[in-house]
């Protein structure tokens, strides 16, 4: 493996994690109601804590998908 290959392979994980990130964000602006309701069957639980639980999932989300794509990425497009 050189610097080539996992310089492409970290820029499609990169992609390809922004455009889940983006998708759940989308569908909690859109069908926040919907996803609710849904986990509402497995998990009784008030909305406040429901979107609390959300927000800090995509606050994780955020950090895991920067520091183990963004930055590797990057890195590597540096230093190629």
């Amino acid at each position: 493996m050189d610097i080539r290959m996992l310089t492409d392979f970290f820029m499609w994980c990169t992609i390809v994690n922004a455009g889940l990130m983006i998708l759940t964000f989308l569908v909690w602006l859109f069908a926040a109601d919907f996803v609710y309701r849904l986990h509402g069957k497995w998990f009784a639980m008030p909305r406040e804590t429901f979107n609390a639980i959300f927000y800090c999932f995509l606050g994780f989300y955020k950090i895991v998908f920067i520091v183990f794509n963004v930055a590797p990425w990057a890195a590597l497009a540096i230093v190629g």
